[in-house]
């Protein structure tokens, strides 16, 4: 079992990429930086305003304290203005871009995602929409929207993403779904065994979907553990998610050598 470091507090930075309130991420530069990587956490909650960054807090911290720069990036989420799509999926590219901007932090870039936020992570890391990304880890994350829709937990949240169901917004399924992009840097999907909340079988369903032209893309399941317990900085899985970073950060990109 790999656990974060205990060490002295680290002070939060919070530095603001647009004029809404919530255009913000909050940034911890560690004392001493493991590797020339920024991780980006984009949080879950169905796209929600009910969720928040503060809710992946705990595992920033985590991954700070032992040794990675982290930016916590928030976004436009449905029932802001703009919220739904595209203006939640552009509000997360325009944090990635102003994280790789930042002179404080290191400007390679690996997206972190949980649930929802794995949607948007993917997402972004696909057809060129982010290029400062070097590698994407999606954490239990809701990668097949068509599949997600048709869950009883997932199918309301997504249709409000998206403004109704496939037949009402075709454009709108077309661009925000991951199956249908493809992935330019090299991907870790990690998901919980034990998640009732969104099923593995969703992320599986996204592995499927890659073809010849994507970056590397593998999928590890873990035992004993759901949807929340992957992003909890005490849980076995702290571990696989430190090497699911570290994997992608120094896997080669799209085009760059034979798939993994």
């Amino acid at each position: 079992m790999s656990t974060p470091s205990l060490q002295r507090p680290l002070q939060r930075r919070t530095c603001r990429f647009g004029p809404q309130e919530w255009e913000v991420y909050d940034a911890w530069t560690p004392d001493a930086p493991r590797a020339d990587v920024t991780v980006v956490l984009v949080h879950g909650g169905l796209w929600q305003t009910s969720f928040d960054r503060a809710h992946l807090r705990p595992l920033g911290l985590a991954l700070a304290r032992d040794g990675w720069s982290v930016a916590s990036v928030e976004y436009t989420r449905v029932g802001m203005p703009r919220g739904g799509w595209p203006g939640t999926g552009t509000s997360v590219v325009a944090a990635i871009e102003a994280v790789a901007t930042d002179p404080e932090l290191p400007d390679r870039l690996v997206a972190v995602g949980h649930s929802a936020g794995g949607q948007l992570a993917v997402w972004a890391a696909s057809d060129g929409r982010c290029p400062a990304l070097t590698g994407v880890v999606s954490l239990a994350g809701v990668l097949d929207l068509r599949l997600a829709d048709t869950d009883e937990v997932g199918s309301e949240a997504v249709r409000a993403l998206l403004g109704g169901a496939p037949e009402q917004s075709p454009q709108a399924w077309a661009d925000a779904d991951p199956t249908l992009g493809r992935l330019d840097v090299p991907a870790v999907l990690l998901h919980g065994a034990a998640d009732t909340l969104v099923p593995p079988s969703v992320s599986a369903s996204y592995l499927r979907s890659r073809g010849p032209s994507d970056a590397s893309c593998r999928l590890e399941i873990l035992a004993a553990c759901d949807h929340f317990g992957i992003i909890g900085p005490g849980h076995t899985a702290y571990g696989r998610v430190t090497a699911a970073i570290n994997e992608v950060s120094t896997a080669a990109p799209a085009g760059a050598g034979p798939r993994a």
